[in-house]
C-alpha cells in the first residue's frame, strides 16, 4: 500500500480508500519483449509501473517504431481513457527488460472517485502535466537538432556533484532510447561518438562519463528531453 501512496495519482486517498484501490488491482509479471496491450484494443484498465519499464510506441505504415512513452517504477499509464466513451488504446506496449504491474479497472475506480473529490483534482492536474509535457516534446522534436536532443536528454540524467566526473547507467536498450529522440539508431551512435571524440563523455557499454557538463550542456539546445520525470 505504501507503493500506492507514492504514486501522484493516489497520494490524496485515505487508508479505506487505498484498500479499496489494493482490493481492485491485479499484479501482472512481464518478461523483456511481452506485449502488455495493442492499439486499438478496449481500454478497461489502467496500469502502474512496480519493477521495469513499459515502452509505449505506435507502428508507422512501413512497420517502423515510434516509442511515445517509457513508463518507469512508480508511473501510471493509460488512465486518462476511463473518461472516454468506449475507449481503445491510442499505442501498443511491451516490456523492456523484466517488468512487474498493477492493472487497475475503470469502472471501479470511477465509482471511487465519485466519492473523492480531491482525488478528482489530482487526476486532472497529473493529465494537465502531461498535457504540457507533449507540448514541450513537439517543441523538441520540431525545433531541435539531433544532437540538441540527446545532449538534452543526457543533460537531464546529470546529478550535480561539484563539477566532478559524473557517471550515467542508461537503463533502457539505445535503439528504444533512439527511437524516443525520435534519432535513428546509427545517429544516436555518432552523436554519442561525436561528444566523445569532443571530450565531452566517455562511453563503455551502457554506461557513460560525463567529463565535461558544462561542455554537454552548451551542446543541449533544450534540458530534460524525454529523460525527466513529469511527476512533481
Amino acid at each position: 500500500m505504501e507503493r500506492l501512496r507514492k504514486t501522484y495519482l493516489f497520494a490524496t486517498l485515505d487508508d479505506a480508500q487505498l484498500q479499496q484501490v489494493m482490493a481492485m488491482s491485479q499484479k501482472i509479471t512481464l518478461s523483456d519483449g511481452d506485449m502488455l496491450f495493442e492499439a486499438g484494443t478496449t481500454a478497461d484498465r489502467f496500469f502502474m509501473v512496480l519493477e521495469g519499464q513499459i515502452k509505449l510506441y505506435r507502428l508507422s505504415l512501413d512497420g517502423n517504431e515510434k516509442v511515445i512513452e517509457l513508463s518507469r517504477p512508480g508511473h501510471t499509464f493509460a488512465e486518462a481513457l476511463m473518461f472516454m466513451d468506449q475507449p481503445s488504446y491510442p499505442v501498443s506496449s511491451t516490456a523492456v527488460g523484466d517488468v512487474e504491474l498493477l492493472s487497475f479497472e475503470n469502472q471501479a475506480f470511477l465509482a471511487l472517485l465519485s466519492n473523492s473529490v480531491d482525488t478528482c483534482f489530482r487526476l486532472m492536474g497529473d493529465m494537465t502535466m502531461r498535457l504540457h509535457h507533449l507540448i514541450k516534446e513537439i517543441d523538441d522534436l520540431s525545433l531541435q537538432t539531433a544532437t540538441g536532443r540527446v545532449a538534452g536528454f543526457l543533460c537531464s540524467k546529470l546529478v550535480e556533484t561539484d563539477g566532478m566526473i559524473q557517471s550515467i547507467v542508461l537503463d533502457t536498450p539505445k535503439g528504444v532510447l533512439a527511437s524516443r529522440l525520435s534519432v535513428k539508431p546509427e545517429t544516436f551512435s555518432r552523436i554519442l561518438h561525436n561528444f566523445t571524440a569532443d571530450g565531452l563523455i566517455s562511453v563503455s557499454g551502457a554506461h557513460i562519463e560525463v567529463l565535461s557538463p558544462e561542455g554537454l550542456k552548451e551542446k543541449a539546445e533544450s534540458i530534460g528531453f524525454c529523460g525527466a520525470s513529469i511527476s512533481p
